[in-house]
């Protein structure tokens, strides 16, 4: 009973069921038996569904160029399957109760395309019967154009024809009420255009820019609906080193998007740990104890890294990096890659944050021992979170499956001491003569040993 109270007191959870845990592994029928009843916050870590990347790569200019180069295909076909579903709500109105004009018939039939060419080619085909058409843009942009300013040239041209066409539906919406689900859609269309735009714009370097739109996009309801545009923002101004700006976004979404956004975890252990990174040194602060600052940062970082366990990792470069999917599972080692890839270069930037966090992160998991178990400021950490990484991230990419289910070291030895008292009992019940003339032997062996590093007097005290 003392063993079991230490053991539930260190890990949180009973020998018995850590047992049973291990009897289900090995014995995966098992848990088909389970109660089907089970509790719905269960149900809603595991029911995960996988979220679109705002910040996702351009298919022709960065994810084909690196295929032909590597050889490797960056994107699986769950990924690229979710992406056409996406856009398929988007640019697809066939349920509108509008004529449909040649150009819209065309980008029909290339949306629901699964080949990049014949995607492409139905795309010229619209260009050619309507020049402004912003579905046809925006595929010539994504996966066509081979440069990053070929696809802003694309892209400003796709905003101009959706505004246009914006302005277009409303009016006709004020004359009949019938056209209002076709100004809505625009109003997606025209979103969504401006999204792309940013993120190209971001990469060209053109930050203030992309800024401004980034935060004309905040105040559109529509544009939510494809990205978290605060996390788009905060990139950008971190880039910068605005970090005044960086404050004032977070503490907006702090009470809604704090504990629900990874980024926003990030961000806020980044903003602590600038506080104190350039004067922290982990033998001092061990020797005198850290600070209320110090202690405000390791907070802010135990429990980003509880909200994403493998990202510092991937910062503190212990792994290997690769191009981050369409779409990303919450938590999970796919959007590791995602934060990773594009906030890498800003805690670089803030001095010491990346030796404060690699002095730091691992203690999270002394307070939580295992994730997979239980959580301590957030749900616990998905089961699944392995088959569902692994649909959107290639196969040539060695996934992160921390936070490992080690075995405690109690349970290993008691184990083995068992185990070791079951052979022998075996053995000595078929073998008795061998097993007593074996103790013999090992007695008189012990017994020569401690007359040689035991003094004499000792056995004489002891009669």
């Amino acid at each position: 009973m003392f063993f079991e109270w230490l053991h539930f007191t260190y890990f949180g959870i009973s020998i018995i069921d850590r047992l049973s845990g291990i009897f289900v592994h090995f014995f995966p029928f098992v848990s088909q038996q389970k109660n089907k009843d089970a509790s719905s916050s269960k149900k809603k870590v595991s029911d995960l569904k996988p979220v679109r990347n705002s910040m996702m790569l351009f298919r022709g200019a960065e994810y084909y160029r690196f295929s032909v180069a590597t050889g490797k295909n960056p994107l699986t076909e769950h990924d690229i399957s979710l992406t056409s579903s996406d856009l398929q709500n988007i640019f697809c109105y066939d349920s509108l109760r509008t004529e449909s004009s040649q150009d819209e018939v065309t980008m029909f039939h290339a949306w629901k395309e699964e080949d990049r060419a014949k995607r492409i080619d139905l795309a010229h085909k619209a260009i050619s019967i309507n020049p402004h058409n912003p579905g046809a843009l925006i595929i010539l942009a994504e996966e066509e154009a081979s440069t990053i300013t070929e696809i802003e040239d694309q892209l400003r041209l796709a905003v101009k024809s959706s505004e246009v066409a914006c302005k277009q539906s409303h009016s006709m919406t004020q004359q009949d009420p019938v056209y209002k689900p076709l100004h809505e859609r625009n109003g997606y269309i025209l979103a969504y255009c401006k999204i792309r735009l940013a993120v190209c714009l971001r990469k060209l370097g053109k930050v203030k820019e992309a800024i401004k739109v980034y935060r004309d996009l905040s105040k559109d309801d529509r544009s939510l609906h494809f990205a978290n545009i605060h996390e788009n923002l905060i990139e950008c101004l971190l880039e910068i080193q605005n970090y005044s700006d960086v404050q004032q976004v977070m503490s907006k979404q702090e009470e809604q998007c704090l504990f629900k956004s990874t980024v926003m975890c990030y961000t806020f252990a980044l903003l602590k740990a600038k506080a104190v990174g350039e004067k922290f040194n982990i033998d001092v602060a061990s020797k005198r104890g850290p600070n209320t600052a110090e202690m405000a940062a390791v907070d802010a970082i135990h429990v980003a890294v509880e909200m994403n366990p493998h990202i510092p990792r991937y910062l503190l470069e212990l792994k290997s990096l690769v191009l981050p999917s369409e779409h990303v599972y919450k938590r999970g080692d796919s959007e590791a890659i995602m934060y990773a890839f594009h906030h890498l270069r800003h805690w670089k930037k803030v001095e010491g944050a990346l030796n404060l966090l690699s002095s730091t992160w691992e203690g999270t998991f002394r307070r939580i021992p295992f994730p997979l178990e239980r959580g301590h400021h957030f749900h616990p950490y998905p089961t699944n979170m392995e088959a569902l990484d692994r649909q959107v991230l290639p196969a040539h990419h060695e996934m992160s499956l921390f936070p490992h289910k080690d075995t405690p070291f109690f349970m290993v030895f008691t184990g083995v001491l068992c185990f070791s008292f079951m052979t022998l009992t075996v053995v000595a019940y078929h073998f008795p003569k061998a097993m007593t003339q074996y103790a013999k032997t090992v007695t008189t062996v012990f017994i020569m040993i401690l007359d040689k590093l035991v003094p004499t007097d000792i056995f004489g005290i002891f009669g």
